[in-house]
């Protein structure tokens, strides 16, 4: 076994707001600490009536103010939506105020709508092409090194440089964070199509650097655990709607479990959810754990990465609970054998 994370959306119900979302995230996050989880990640996305974590760096201030021990980070900041000083000068303040416990994880993709997209970066590129040269330049700003400083040179900058990570649902940015010798994070919980050539893509492409002497792949998967497999597929029902409404456009708060039991799929939509969800562990907790080890044994993976939708901060606080109670979760600060050179 090795070390379990968790991902939070800091998800919108029906009948609550952004404002109980945030409050619910940075709740579950002390539960998440208290259970022995190694980190806790918050993504950057835009527009979406579902998700309120717009601003991470922010959220995890907050959230790294709220616990003690547990990483807390970005998982991830979708980097062609920002100038690398911007990031470069939050994550670095970030890591002042919060040594050796923050994560920047860096996406590709923005996150977003193409509109939405282009008002956050105020230009007609949309800048997907330069993400290796940004990723580099967003590096050079806070890396210990005995060259001239940079120009501009944040404050903080050199020497508070929070643990990197690379993102990805395909091989494009698997072969980058091999060649920069980063972490990397693989999205399987919504393309596990990708997984395994991303992985290999990876590993084969690693070269050793400064921070990371070995590969250190992490893979996220899609998770909600409950006392038996009735109750954990209800549960589950509002994050399937959720996928339907995002896939076709019909962006809305997460369903109530009654409300998502009561839409009527059509043959095309079910075919969909069918397809998109057969690779997320849903059920109680002992199919749930050996789901966990054979994904484990399969990728031969450093860590994984529980993403939990579900309509009430009360369900993913149990689900989570119920894994935590299956898995060894002393592991969650042990030592890897990906360490820094």
């Amino acid at each position: 076994m090795v070390p379990l994370s968790v991902l939070d959306l800091a998800s919108v119900a029906r009948g609550s707001t952004p404002a109980d979302a945030l409050a619910d995230t940075t709740r579950l996050a002390r539960v998440v600490e208290q259970l022995g989880f190694h980190r806790m990640w918050v993504a950057e996305h835009h527009g979406m009536p579902a998700v309120a974590s717009s601003a991470p760096a922010v959220l995890i201030g907050h959230v790294a103010d709220a616990t003690t021990t547990l990483r807390v980070g970005a998982g991830g900041v979708m980097l062609p939506n920002h100038a690398p000083l911007v990031i470069a000068e939050q994550f670095a303040t970030l890591e002042a105020l919060h040594p050796g416990r923050i994560d920047l994880g860096l996406g590709r993709a923005p996150g977003t709508d193409p509109a939405t997209a282009r008002a956050l970066r105020r230009s007609q590129d949309l800048g997907a092409d330069t993400f290796p040269r940004d990723v580099v330049e967003l590096i050079n700003y806070l890396a210990d090194s005995d060259g001239p400083p940079t120009h501009p040179a944040p404050v903080p900058g050199r020497g508070y440089l929070p643990e990197m990570w690379l993102l990805g649902s395909s091989t494009f940015s698997a072969r980058l964070a091999g060649l920069l010798g980063l972490r990397f994070s693989f999205a399987y919980h919504f393309a596990p199509d990708q997984m395994d050539p991303a992985l290999e893509q990876y590993r084969s492409s690693f070269r050793p650097s400064v921070w990371l002497g070995r590969p250190h792949a992490m893979v996220a998967v899609s998770v909600l655990c409950a006392a038996d497999q009735q109750e954990a597929e209800w549960l589950a029902g509002p994050s399937a709607l959720t996928i339907l409404q995002l896939r076709t456009g019909r962006l809305g708060p997460i369903a109530t479990p009654e409300e998502a039991a009561a839409y009527r799929y059509s043959p095309q939509e079910r075919a969909l959810i069918d397809g998109v969800t057969s690779t997320h562990l849903i059920g109680e907790p002992e199919l749930v754990h050996q789901g966990l080890v054979d994904l484990q044994h399969r990728t031969e993976a450093d860590e994984i990465m529980l993403s939990t939708r579900a309509h009430s901060y009360e369900s993913r606080a149990r689900s989570l609970t119920l894994v935590a109670e299956q898995w060894d979760m002393s592991l969650a600060t042990a030592p890897t054998s990906s360490s820094a050179a």
